[in-house]
């Protein structure tokens, strides 16, 4: 992935379209910030989730990674601080690729 592509990625929803006229964060809505990895930058919406979910992590499909098709492996660090409600509360950190 080039600067450029880099660059578009940040701050923008996983999931959501690249032609979407809003692709940011939605007010009300709980978000982890994805870093690291082809997916590094984006915010992976999370509202809902158990706790036990979010301490889980997330496999997550795209074309970006080392396996095109395949997903991309984020989970909260060691330690890793999470706080309620609204906004990013959390990183999701990038641990590898799978077919």
């Amino acid at each position: 992935m080039d600067r450029d592509d880099e660059q578009l990625l940040r701050g923008r929803v996983y999931g959501h379209d690249h032609d979407d006229p809003d692709p940011g964060p939605r007010r009300g809505q709980t978000y982890a910030e994805l870093v690291g990895g082809p997916l590094d930058g984006l915010l992976l919406d999370i509202t809902g989730w158990r706790a036990e979910e979010v301490d889980h992590g997330a496999a997550l499909p795209t074309e970006l990674g080392r396996f095109p098709g395949g997903r991309s492996l984020y989970e909260p660090g060691p330690g890793g601080s999470r706080t309620l409600g609204p906004g990013v509360s959390c990183r999701f950190y990038h641990s590898g690729d799978t077919p």
